[in-house]
């Protein structure tokens, strides 16, 4: 479907919620939005075995690695309305490692596609593990959902935590290791 077709649909949808797409202040706002909903799914555009590929080093490191509070914003699949948070990423090295900020980028690209959380959080921890082999990856969660805070049963104090124990971090001293960490 071509840009204009889509700006139009989206100027449909302001007049069926009962406003005029072309007063000041909505008239450019099919394109604002569609500019914005790009960016929001450019996470389908990119290969995340090309993210870190370029960045994977014969490194003798065994112990654990761990990148905390990286920040992500999605859509949730189901509404379209963001959910954001912080999501903490551990590893543990097989004689190699990444380059530290592939991780942040890695988690960029699972999410800028229409998610939810739960998926989110083994797709990230999915890719690491098959891209290191390593002896074992964790990932954890935390998340605001707009749907859930501005609709529906409107708790704006609650969030979602969710995740991800591959390998070594199923064994309950890592767990206890990573989640201590984490905190």
């Amino acid at each position: 479907m071509s840009d204009d077709q889509l700006m139009k649909n989206i100027q449909t949808l302001i007049q069926s919620a009962g406003e005029d797409p072309h007063r000041d202040g909505l008239e450019k706002t099919p394109e604002r939005y569609l500019k914005a909903f790009k960016f929001l799914t450019s996470g389908y555009a990119k290969d995340p075995n090309e993210v870190i590929n370029g960045a994977i080093f014969d490194v003798p490191y065994s112990e654990m690695v761990i990148i905390r509070n990286i920040e992500v914003y999605s859509l949730c699949e189901h509404h379209l309305l963001p959910f954001y948070g912080k999501i903490h990423v551990g590893y543990l090295p097989q004689g190699k490692i990444v380059g530290l900020s592939k991780i942040p980028r890695l988690v960029d690209v699972f999410a800028r596609r229409l998610q939810v959380q739960e998926r989110l959080t083994v797709q990230i921890s999915e890719c690491l593990m098959q891209a290191l082999n390593a002896f074992g990856v964790g990932v954890v969660m935390e998340a605001y959902h707009l749907c859930m805070m501005m609709r529906g049963v409107e708790k704006q104090s609650s969030f979602a935590q969710t995740s991800s124990l591959l390998g070594d971090f199923r064994n309950p001293a890592t767990r206890a290791e990573f989640f201590n960490l984490i905190k």
